[in-house]
């Protein structure tokens, strides 16, 4: 057991969580675009955009995420020629991974307005994309909130996953610290406290925000 002080590990893990916070929110971003568009595509009327779709969302859950960071970390660059950071090819991985699920929160979210809202929209002079922007898309808000910090949880845990490819994230630094010192327990007390300190604080976020908009 180490006799270092827990604040010395600080520095290098604090450096990690500021890894893996960008690495979750520019995850999340990108899959909420990604989700949009693919939510779209499968409550359209179009049979060719809900195959692409379904086929999309079937591949990208059906693999694991370990794989799929594999796969473009060292396939992609085989096949293009052209070689990613580490961490932009993991960030691309999970944006990836997390669209497939944002496009089922938003899908779920958008069919469980009643249909009426619809027509009631166009009834008074709204065209359909307004429609979906001033009536479905608020209320639909609602029924997503809770799913969209669930997969921000999720998102958060499956940024551990890129330490396998090198990228210095909180597990990574925290194993790089306990592997030289061996005060195992410890370090992953406080990687694992971190972690949870994290989600508290978007949960909180998230129950603001819907404490504001409801007001």
């Amino acid at each position: 057991m180490s006799d270092q002080s827990w604040t010395e590990y600080l520095p290098s893990l604090m450096q990690g969580a500021q890894l893996t916070i960008l690495v979750t929110f520019i995850s999340m971003i990108g899959g909420t675009v990604i989700g949009i568009i693919l939510a779209m595509m499968k409550i359209s009327s179009s049979k060719l955009l809900q195959g692409c779709a379904a086929i999309y969302g079937t591949l990208v859950r059906g693999l694991p995420l370990l794989v799929q960071v594999l796969l473009v970390y060292f396939a992609l660059p085989a096949l293009t020629g052209v070689r990613m950071p580490a961490v932009v090819a993991g960030t691309i991985a999970i944006m990836l991974f997390t669209g497939a699920f944002m496009a089922e929160i938003i899908r779920s979210g958008i069919q469980s307005v009643d249909p009426g809202q619809m027509e009631a929209g166009r009834s008074i002079g709204f065209g359909h994309w307004e429609t979906m922007r001033l009536v479905i898309w608020p209320q639909a808000f609602w029924v997503m909130l809770p799913n969209v910090v669930n997969q921000f949880s999720i998102t958060l845990k499956d940024t551990s996953l890129l330490s396998v490819i090198g990228v210095v994230e909180l597990t990574m630094a925290g194993e790089t610290i306990y592997s030289m010192n061996f005060d195992t327990i410890r370090v992953l007390a406080i990687v694992g406290t971190m972690y949870l300190v994290i989600y508290l604080v978007a949960e909180r976020i998230a129950a603001w925000l819907e404490w504001r908009i409801s007001r």
